[in-house]
Order: structure tokens, then sequence, then C-alpha cells
């Protein structure tokens, strides 16, 4: 259902595209440095997902504004608590004396650490804060076929993980000579609202739903995390082994290589072995190490990803 795209180089600041099969519109995670990323990829952007706004994470945010400023559209940028105050002043900074209303309007949704997601609205030429709204949700962003969960982690400031998640799709596989009609949603309906004792006529039969629940089958959603900086600490690892448990595919930082370890502990980052580990008691699927430090040349780089990868293979 996921498709994540990289579009920073190893030696770039780290930036995600994400696409969703059958879907308009693209998803991006973080905005630091992606020569990759191109115009029309801004600008089919519905939704920006921050982890926080250290400069390697956010200095790419006015290419982004850049490329949509005009479209006319509603994008969703959400992220930690300041993020709606930092938006608008990088945002304020230009001026806008020859944009018109409509242009383009951001939602902006702050998430903070008492569970609140607080919202506003920032729209041209003036930028000021509209429509202010607080609520209590797990979710960061919800479309028709998957929502985004979040949890906050540490990074000596708060850096927020997301959880892409496919919502499960229910379908009926046809057996037993049964041809299909108007009772093959009904019967879908009734599985979703667990309603067994309900009576379907079927050319001329009536059956039981729950005699008919044989059929359906449930196809899981996938699951894809972003996991960017933090610190190595237990209620870090706790905290990513609740959301990310069993996830098909994870993306996540490995600023350091292991013989740099005291540099990710001064830091409040992760290293190779580390990130590894981590996503092996997760259980993942498939886990990528991205977003290493600019220090490493070609060749550590490649040694780094060999230490995450050899962790990940430990028994």
């Amino acid at each position: 259902m996921f498709t994540v795209e990289i579009k920073s180089e190893p030696n770039e600041d780290i930036c995600l595209l994400i696409k969703v099969a059958n879907h308009s519109f693209n998803y991006i995670c973080d905005c630091g440095e992606a020569k990759n990323l191109g115009v029309k990829e801004c600008q089919d952007t519905q939704a920006i997902f921050i982890s926080h706004t250290h400069i390697d994470h956010f200095v790419n945010f006015d290419t982004i504004l850049r490329h949509q400023i005009g479209m006319g559209k509603k994008v969703i940028i959400c992220g930690p608590n300041g993020i709606i105050n930092q938006v608008q002043n990088r945002i304020k900074s230009y001026c806008w004396n020859l944009i018109a209303e409509g242009a383009i309007s951001y939602e902006i949704r702050e998430i903070n650490g008492d569970g609140k997601i607080r919202t506003v609205a920032l729209n041209p030429p003036l930028w000021e804060q509209e429509k202010e709204t607080v609520y209590d949700s797990p979710l960061a962003f919800e479309e028709k076929d998957f929502v985004v969960e979040y949890e906050i982690l540490d990074h000596k400031t708060d850096s927020i993980a997301y959880l892409f998640k496919g919502k499960d799709k229910t379908k009926i596989q046809l057996e037993n000579g049964f041809k299909g009609g108007k009772w093959v949603s009904e019967l879908k309906n009734l599985y979703e609202q667990g309603q067994e004792n309900v009576s379907l006529a079927i050319d001329g039969t009536e059956y039981l739903s729950k005699d008919l629940f044989c059929m359906v089958k449930t196809e899981k959603g996938k699951t894809v995390g972003v996991i960017m900086d933090h610190d190595t600490s237990a209620e870090n690892h706790e905290k990513i082994l609740n959301k990310f448990q069993n996830c098909d595919e994870a993306y996540i930082e490995c600023f350091y290589k292991n013989e740099d370890k005291e540099f990710a502990l001064k830091n409040a980052h992760s290293y190779a072995a580390m990130s590894g580990e981590i996503m092996k008691k997760c259980k993942v699927k498939k886990a990528i190490p991205v977003h290493f430090s600019r220090k490493y040349g070609q060749e550590e780089v490649q040694e780094l990803i060999t230490q995450f990868e050899e962790s990940l293979q430990e028994k």
C-alpha cells in the first residue's frame, strides 16, 4: 500500500516521500536538504510530517513552500510543540504583497506532550493564526484508507515518530457456487458490525449472516514507521517497542557508527547497533537505517549500515 522513497542522499539531510497506492497525493516526512525531491512531488503533497525542527530536518521547508504557493490547495503540517510559531515565523520572514488570498492554505497540527493536538490555519497574505482548535487524538492524520499515529520521543526536545497504518480491508471470496450481488456488500457490512444472526436472501434462499462469514476475508493493513532522532534511553525504547511492534517496514535514524557511541549519548542520538537492536526487538519485517552524520564519507556510511544489519541478525 505504501511506497517510501528516500529523497536525500546519504550525505544530505533527511527527507522521505511516502506514496499511497490508488491515492492522488504524496506525504513528506521531514524537510531536510533533498535534491531528489521534485517540484511536482512537492505540489502533489497533501501533508508534511516533521519530527522536530533542528535545521537538518526543517531547512528545506522554504523550498517546498515555494513550489506549493499558488496552487490554491490546503496542506497539513504536523509537528512537535512549537511548530505553529516556527512555521508562521518562517513564512512571515518573506514579503507577500503580490500573493492573493487563496493561493495556499496551511493547517498546522501541533502535537503536545499532554496528548492534545492544537491546530491553526495560516493563510496569505497576512499569515495570522486563525481557527484555533485543541483536541485529544492518538492520530496525527487520517485518510479514507489509512491513518498516521504518533509517539513523542526525547531528543533533548520533542521528536515525533510517525506510524503510517493502512486500514484493514474486508473482502468477500465467493464459494460453493454463490454469485455476486447486492448481498455481498450487505454481508461485508454485517461482518464489520459483528451482526451474526441477520437473515440474507440469496437467489430465493434465506441464510443467517454468520453461516456466510466463512467467505469473509480480512486483509491486514500495511504499516510503515518513521523514527527519527532520539536518545537511546529505556523510556524511548519502550515507546518504540509499544508503537512499532511487528511493523512491516520502518525507517530509523542511525546517526553514528558503533565506535562513536559516546557522541550518540552526548547528542541524544541513536547509533548503528542500538537502532538495529530495537528494530529486532520490535520484530520489524523490513528495517532501513537512515539519517547518517555528515562527518562520514561513503565508506564509513557503508560500515555503519553493515553494523546495523549485523545487529539485526544477532541471535
